[in-house]
């Protein structure tokens, strides 16, 4: 009995350690899909991006519970990483048509379409950051994170160790 007991309660362990998401940090992440070309912007890279500070945030789950303070941030606007992007597109209407993969190194994906991030208030909030609690990113231990700050139920699209945005169009 005890044998069954212990080979039980090591099969409970193994799945809750497997139930728990493992993000790696990445060190850079990709633009790809409908570009001219993909691009790949590393850490150093994006030292080159004129950095904001952000105000604190508390980070709210799907029910609208805290979960989370994120504290003395900085971050660079994702438009100004996607100025560097040139789309494939024929005419300037095709755009709206238009819709971003963010997706994490533990395959969390989150979406936003082109005119979300392009005309709304949301793409001056939406932002790679590069500083968080007095750390670079290469100490942070989520590094790349993509953080769309005016969110009210802000844990929905916090993506830690961001990998690759992938555009794409809606057939």
């Amino acid at each position: 009995m005890k044998k069954i007991t212990l080979v039980f309660a090591v099969i409970v362990v193994q799945f809750q350690i497997q139930a728990q998401r493992k993000i790696m940090p990445t060190e850079s992440f990709t633009v790809k899909g409908k570009v001219k070309t993909e691009m790949t912007f590393n850490l150093n890279q994006l030292d080159n991006f004129a950095r904001k500070p952000i105000a604190d945030k508390v980070i709210y789950n799907h029910k609208g519970e805290a979960k989370d303070t994120v504290r003395n941030m900085k971050g660079i606007l994702l438009t100004d990483v996607l100025a560097k992007i040139e789309y494939q597109y024929d005419k300037p209407k095709e755009l709206s048509e238009f819709y971003f993969v963010c997706t994490a190194s533990d395959g969390y994906k989150v979406v936003f379409s082109w005119n979300e991030i392009y005309n709304p208030e949301i793409g001056n909030n939406l932002y790679i950051i590069t500083e968080m609690e007095g750390k670079a990113p290469k100490d942070m231990a989520q590094r790349i994170l993509l953080f769309a700050t005016s969110d009210f139920k802000s844990g929905r699209r916090y993506v830690k160790g961001l990998e690759t945005i992938e555009v794409r169009r809606a057939e």
